[in-house]
């Protein structure tokens, strides 16, 4: 794996590092609310707030050379979600994905979860690579434990302060 991670293919999946060129190819998934079953008050709204999102995701990619993805299916190249890595103010990375309803259950989210989980060890494997996750999301669990994370039971996630399970690749060194 190269140095640079802002192109990566899989067997299925582009993923392509995050610009707020995408608000109009992901604001339809960040603003439908099957999409945010689990975390309703996550959904976006309007699109400066998908636009907002993108730019930090974007301005990630510049200060740690690693974030989120736009997900694209390789065969037709429609976008499907966002996912990928990105630094916590912990240093961990953070495990992050969001895919569009009509494509869960095709596991996607684990091929997604396995290029992030290398591209963070290639990038700099000396932190923990974390999933936080909602005790009620069964679905993110299993994506979890088939990526080889380990429950590390519920810890305050430092992004907002919510209490999560923590699945990560190591011992954690969170409170």
């Amino acid at each position: 794996m190269s140095d640079t991670f802002d192109v990566v293919t899989t067997a299925r999946l582009t993923l392509r590092a995050a610009s707020t060129d995408d608000v109009d190819a992901l604001f339809p998934i960040t603003s439908d609310p099957d999409t945010w079953q689990h975390a309703p008050d996550g959904r976006h709204r309007d699109r400066q707030t998908t636009r907002d999102w993108l730019t930090k995701a974007a301005d990630r990619w510049d200060s740690d050379g690693l974030s989120y993805w736009i997900i694209r299916l390789r065969e037709t190249g429609e976008a499907v979600g966002v996912g990928g890595v990105q630094r916590q103010t912990t240093g961990n990375w953070n495990l992050y994905y969001r895919l569009t309803p009509h494509t869960w259950g095709r596991g996607f989210a684990t091929e997604l979860s396995r290029s992030a989980l290398a591209t963070a060890h290639a990038k700099d494997n000396s932190v923990a690579v974390i999933a936080w996750i909602l005790e009620s999301h069964s679905a993110s669990r299993r994506v979890a434990e088939r990526v080889g994370l380990t429950n590390y039971g519920p810890h305050v996630d430092p992004s907002d302060g919510t209490t999560r399970l923590a699945f990560a690749d190591r011992t954690l060194d969170v409170p």
